[in-house]
């Protein structure tokens, strides 16, 4: 853990470092994201946070490049290499959208040229083990359109997730450190393997420290946002740690769980919350007849604010969701299946705890000040005419 340590600190010293620059250069370049009836934000606020999430990631690159025990995975293997050229072309798309707005398919052919660029640098799914089959090898005709969906599934779910001061960034640096925590904990592989565990290694903590130096500016109320180009980048990353720690595995988990033994899996389980909602985006868009990539005000993290969430106690609930769902995958997939069930089981108690009994209490209270100040603003009730009467006959 050690080599890696240092890359994430690097990481997010420097994003902690760039940002404000970046916050003035975008106010200066007038990338400025407006209040609008489908947002939340009460005020114009600076975006093209990206930017400087990028600068972390150069240099927690050269950070790594720079340590012996890292250099073989720049030395023997493209998929770095592979994953920079990536990350620098979606960031670009995400800088052209802050400040121009680009149009759906626009944005989805630079996401899939980012992820073509992973494909020919060696960041592809080949195989992976699966319960009652072994080791399952694709071929390049479900490897290549495999790979790309996953990029743009990833991609657009942390885009889509970014609805909220800090939530993207809090979910991303969440996911990355538990995905971080599986591969640092995963049996050792072939030698031949051990290039691409290191990669998913590596990236993971570059996009764990990206997010966490950018989340002090961006935690409501937020001084920046992260924008298309931070969103996206943030996913590229993620898709490219998932698939080369993944997509190459040749062993199950410990876990005696069908689902938790499958290596593919635990990324998906990982990411449960921001899979879940562009998942659900995806379906009430689809079924209300409008775009896919049509925004609106419905996600998760909307929902919990309608029923009465303040902006960040919604999101802290969202970090506890992930939290809780990366904690089960890590759990399950290396004890056994009661010991799971039991974890799970009470985590989603929690869960249901946290998301509801927030709503009854704030309810509660909201009545009891509504009924205080019915009180104090209705007028003193006269006395009546009888006991006025009286009332003077005895003075």
């Amino acid at each position: 853990m050690g080599p890696f340590f240092w890359v994430f600190l690097a990481t997010a010293a420097t994003v902690a470092a760039v940002t404000p620059l970046v916050r003035l250069l975008s106010l200066r370049l007038g990338a400025v994201d407006q209040p609008s009836d489908r947002k939340v934000h009460p005020r114009s606020t600076p975006t093209s946070g990206g930017i400087g999430i990028l600068f972390g990631t150069l240099v927690g690159m050269g950070v790594a490049h720079l340590i012996p025990s890292l250099r073989p995975v720049f030395r023997e293997s493209s998929e770095v290499q592979g994953a920079l050229l990536a990350v620098l072309v979606i960031t670009a798309v995400g800088v052209v959208d802050d400040l121009r707005t680009l149009s759906a398919p626009a944005k989805v052919a630079g996401q899939v040229l980012a992820a073509g660029l992973l494909i020919l640098n060696s960041v592809e799914i080949l195989f992976f083990w699966f319960p009652g089959q072994g080791v399952v090898s694709l071929g390049s005709d479900l490897a290549v359109p495999l790979t790309i969906a996953w990029v743009l599934i990833m991609v657009n779910a942390i885009n889509l997730i970014d609805g909220l001061d800090g939530l993207a960034a809090g979910i991303v640096a969440i996911a990355a450190i538990a995905f971080f925590a599986w591969i640092q904990s995963t049996p050792a592989t072939p030698s031949v393997f051990e290039t691409s565990a290191t990669t998913a290694a590596l990236l993971s903590a570059i996009a764990a420290g990206g997010a966490i130096g950018f989340l002090p500016y961006n935690f409501h109320p937020a001084k920046i946002f992260m924008g298309d180009s931070g969103a996206m980048q943030l996913g590229l990353l993620l898709a490219a740690a998932t698939i080369s720690g993944v997509g190459r595995t040749i062993q199950p988990t410990r876990g005696d769980i069908a689902a938790f033994s499958i290596p593919v899996l635990i990324p998906a389980i990982v990411l449960a919350v921001p899979l879940a909602d562009v998942l659900l985006a995806v379906i009430r868009r689809m079924r209300h007849g409008r775009p896919v990539f049509a925004p609106d005000k419905e996600h998760i993290h909307h929902q919990l604010m309608e029923i009465g969430n303040t902006h960040r106690r919604a999101v802290l609930t969202m970090y506890f969701w992930s939290a809780l769902l990366a904690g089960a995958a890590l759990w399950a997939s290396r004890v056994s299946s009661r010991s799971a069930v039991i974890l799970i089981g009470v985590g989603v108690l929690a869960l249901i705890a946290l998301t509801y009994v927030p709503k009854r209490i704030i309810e509660g209270r909201r009545a009891k000040r509504s009924a205080k100040a019915a009180a104090a603003a209705a007028p003193s009730t006269p006395p009546a005419p009888q006991q006025l009467s009286e009332h003077l006959q005895g003075s």
